[in-house]
């Protein structure tokens, strides 16, 4: 698309008759940063069943390099996620070279205290000590590895919880998973975090001990600056107000980062701003206004957010999921930019409850389409994404060179 484009062209006039710069929200969209999963390229799914997928990836490097396709196809995806150890390998630093090589980086590194037989009653509160040191053991090797990949971030997310009252001590487990964190938090390199997420159920059914944002803000706080807390959009009860708590965990300087994706009514790791793309927006809109602000949120919180997919293909094509995924994440940041911060601000000041909502849904209500179509040829990108992809082929290469695998029973648990 060229700036000859009707559609852009009358965009970009309505946006400067109402005084928005128009390069300036280029460039924000244009520095967008989102992380794709390393295990969103494999094949993995549901607790119930995976179907496997012609072409699936199957080593770490097939991860990696259908990530780099990802990136190139959006331009704004240029770090994976890893988790161990379902990505372990014998040598980082030539997975790190690798990375490099096709145009990404090794990004947040996520560690499995779930799966093993000996952490069927928890992991960092399981009342076994020798338990405890093990899962301690696994993430402190997953500090060495962010040490030799360069990766910024140590992504926590822990199982643990119980299934009857009674079963264990609340308040025991919560002093055994501080101590936990404690060890772990002081082996963390200088620049780096500890994002600590949370899940109010599942697998733990009775009571979760990273509950919910309070509860992971509250080990956060004790812990010092460098942990923080990591919102899965997903890890909600229908309902819940995610705008709201990504709010006040911005204005506490203690959002860390993100992990997206959908549900209708529970953890079901759909394709992010699927289901209700207004929350995304939203969530979005409140990320946008705190970096914006003249308050200066706390430590530049707003600046240093860490925005993650996390989600299980099971039925969608993989490689097409994750860009539509990343599409659907720069259309929320598009019609975030797009908010007149001005006059909302000046309805809210005057007490205008209708007059400020809808300043909010003329933003949401906008087609941002023609104006991240016009930004992407400005990075010398394919228009349109999911077209290039298609085009391409990608998809059926892969299948033919790597086959599908087989998948039996459940999938793999979900963090």
């Amino acid at each position: 698309m060229s700036n000859s484009n009707p559609a852009y062209q009358l965009l970009a006039s309505q946006l400067q008759d109402g005084g928005f710069d128009i390069e300036n929200i280029k460039t924000k969209l244009k520095q967008q940063h989102i992380e794709t999963p390393s295990w969103g390229y494999g094949n993995s799914g549901t607790r119930f069943r995976v179907f496997p997928w012609p072409g699936a990836a199957r080593t770490t490097k097939e991860k990696l390099a259908d990530a780099a396709m990802v990136h190139q196809l959006t331009g704004v995806a240029p770090s994976v996620a890893l988790h161990i150890p379902w990505d372990k390998v014998e040598d980082w630093d030539d997975l790190k070279k690798y990375a490099a090589a096709i145009g990404i980086k090794i990004g947040a590194i996520n560690p499995n205290v779930f799966q093993d037989e000996v952490y069927k009653f928890g992991s960092i509160c399981h009342a076994d000590p020798a338990v405890r040191k093990r899962a301690i053991v696994h993430i402190l090797e997953c500090v060495e590895i962010m040490k030799i990949t360069g990766s910024r971030d140590l992504s926590l997310w822990f199982a643990d919880g119980t299934n009857y009252a009674g079963q264990d001590s609340i308040r025991g487990r919560k002093h055994r998973m501080q101590e936990a964190l404690a060890e772990i938090y002081h082996a963390l390199p200088p620049n780096t975090r500890m994002l600590i997420e949370y899940k109010f159920f599942e697998p733990a059914f009775y009571h979760t001990d990273l509950a919910d944002w309070g509860i992971a803000y509250a080990a956060a706080l004790k812990l010092g600056p460098q942990a923080q807390v990591l919102v899965d959009t997903g890890h909600h009860a229908p309902g819940t107000n995610i705008e709201h708590i990504v709010a006040i965990l911005l204005d506490e300087g203690r959002l860390g980062g993100f992990h997206f994706n959908n549900r209708k009514y529970a953890d079901d790791d759909l394709i992010v701003g699927s289901v209700n793309p207004y929350e995304l927006f939203l969530i979005f809109n409140e990320l946008v206004a705190a970096a914006v602000s003249k308050e200066k949120v706390p430590s530049n919180c707003a600046k240093n957010v860490a925005y993650m997919i996390d989600q299980s293909h099971n039925i969608e094509p993989k490689i097409e999921a994750m860009v539509q995924s990343v599409i659907n994440c720069q259309v929320a940041l598009a019609k975030a930019l797009l908010v007149n911060r001005a006059k909302l601000a000046e309805r809210q000041a005057a007490g205008d409850v209708l007059g400020a909502h809808r300043e909010l849904n003329a933003a949401y209500e906008t087609d941002v389409r023609p104006l991240l179509a016009q930004v992407r040829e400005e990075m010398g990108l394919p228009s349109d994404p999911i077209a290039a992809l298609q085009a391409r082929r990608y998809e059926e290469k892969i299948a033919q060179e790597r086959g599908s695998a087989s998948a039996e029973g459940g999938g793999f648990p979900g963090a």
